[in-house]
């Protein structure tokens, strides 16, 4: 399968003043909030009352213009770009969680498939108060992947609150980092059961693997693919790409757009599909993040799937670290991706074709999942559905199932919002929706039959 990148994008930090724009009366606008800046910088040197150091103040001031960007924009130290690229004893542990900060609270995203915090039974909208008991208000991100590590097999104690209930402290033992992204099952001898957890630089192969192994543990008799993207918070971006690639044969499988109109690019997929045609349904939630609504949006637009679930997180950005040298690194969003069709993703997720959710009395019981939309700060989804580049406004793309979906008994999504569902939870036999994909699959496959004869 292809690989695509974004273009690597470099800023000044430091430019002449005649290359920004001129304000009235001659005068730089950014040259006098400079002015400002260096003003305020040396009162805080002369007149704060505890001494506060030049590198200290500065990255200070770099950290606060990245938390007025969005909640993932970060500043990195050199101590933290070098404990990330080569993680020493003491850092090489983790808990295994996806995070984003709204309002300066620290929310899960997801935790990892077989980490230790989905162990812990940590879901997808937990909000994290303390880390051993230190407040994680206004805490960056940087700060919180570096609290979050820590040796293998040591214990971090993460004040946890769930809805409306009361915080509980819940003690996870970090391990090693590294998590497999696919996982499989053949179910009822015909139906091949794929979970993907992430993306990293296997998954595309391994997936490869898994449906392999699964058409020769049904004597080549299987009649479609259930593919789980639940709790998935995303990972490799390319990965992703090669994910959504290997599923589909042809058409876009994303459309990426930067700041400047002339940065859009179309993903586009390249012949071959590894279900070779078979039924698929995909199922989603809250914690369908990132990279996971890049492939969910990919199989919907493309017709290739039917999504099954409720609403995905709705983030859809593509984060760039840029070193400034000796300094760290900033870690920045620089594009964003919509769907092959041209929905935007970002602040609204992706409604799955059949809305089912759990049970109502684990809707109770489980409280509600945050999206991206929610976040403080969070980038605004301006748009249009059009495909872009089009050069008129199309008629909005056919969001029906394909042919022999029938809508869901459940009905429409559930109301108060979505509810969160643990990773441990997920395909054990109280698994509401994944009972319902499999009945759904079913009724594809014999529909496909029946057009086959």
């Amino acid at each position: 399968m292809r690989k695509w990148a974004p273009a690597i994008i470099s800023i000044a930090l430091l430019a002449p003043v005649s290359a920004f724009p001129q304000a009235k009366g001659g005068k730089s606008a950014v040259y006098e909030q400079l002015n400002l800046f260096d003003e305020a910088f040396e009162r805080i040197r002369q007149d704060a009352v505890e001494p506060v150091g030049d590198n200290r103040l500065v990255a200070t001031a770099i950290t606060g213009m990245l938390q007025a960007m969005d909640p993932h924009a970060v500043y990195l130290s050199e101590a933290e770009v070098k404990a990330q690229a080569a993680p020493t004893p003491e850092q090489s542990g983790s808990a295994g969680l996806v995070v984003t900060i709204e309002g300066g609270q620290l929310q899960v995203v997801s935790p990892r498939d077989g980490s230790p915090a989905a162990d812990a039974g940590i879901k997808p909208g937990d909000a994290i108060y303390m880390i051993d008991k230190e407040p994680t208000y206004d805490l960056s991100l940087g700060d919180v992947e570096q609290r979050l590590r820590g040796p293998v097999d040591s214990e971090v104690k993460l004040l946890v609150r769930r809805g409306t209930a009361a915080p509980t402290e819940i003690t996870v033992k970090r391990a090693a980092a590294e998590y497999k992204t696919i996982t499989s099952h053949l179910e009822t001898g015909t139906i091949g059961y794929i979970r993907i957890a992430g993306f990293d630089a296997k998954t595309a192969d391994d997936l490869a693997s898994a449906v392999k192994d699964l058409r020769q543990q049904s004597g080549d008799r299987l009649i479609g693919f259930v593919l789980d993207l639940r709790n998935d918070p995303g990972g490799n971006f390319d990965a992703a790409v090669a994910t959504a690639d290997a599923l589909i044969d042809k058409g876009d499988i994303a459309v990426v757009k930067g700041r400047k109109a002339d940065s859009t690019k179309h993903i586009a997929a390249t012949p071959g599909d590894l279900a070779s045609g078979l039924p698929i349904v995909a199922i989603v939630n809250g914690g369908t993040a990132r990279e996971a609504e890049l492939v969910a949006g990919a199989l919907q637009d493309d017709r290739r799937a039917v999504l099954l679930g409720t609403k995905t997180f709705g983030e859809s950005a593509i984060e760039s670290t840029i070193p400034i040298p000796g300094n760290g690194a900033i870690r920045l969003t620089t594009a964003r991706y919509l769907t092959p069709a041209g929905h935007a993703i970002q602040g609204k997720g992706i409604q799955p074709d059949l809305s089912v959710g759990p049970l109502k009395i684990e809707r109770i019981a489980r409280g509600e999942t945050r999206h991206e939309a929610d976040l403080r700060g969070a980038l605004k989804n301006t748009d249009p559905v059009a495909p872009l580049g089009s050069g008129k406004a199309p008629k909005p793309a056919d969001k029906s199932p394909p042919p022999g979906a029938t809508p869901s008994a459940s009905g429409s999504p559930p109301p108060g919002g979505e509810p969160a569902v643990a990773t441990r939870d997920i395909g054990t036999a109280e698994d509401e929706q994944l009972t319902e994909a499999y009945d759904v699959l079913r009724g594809l496959s014999m529909t496909s039959a029946r057009n086959t004869r």
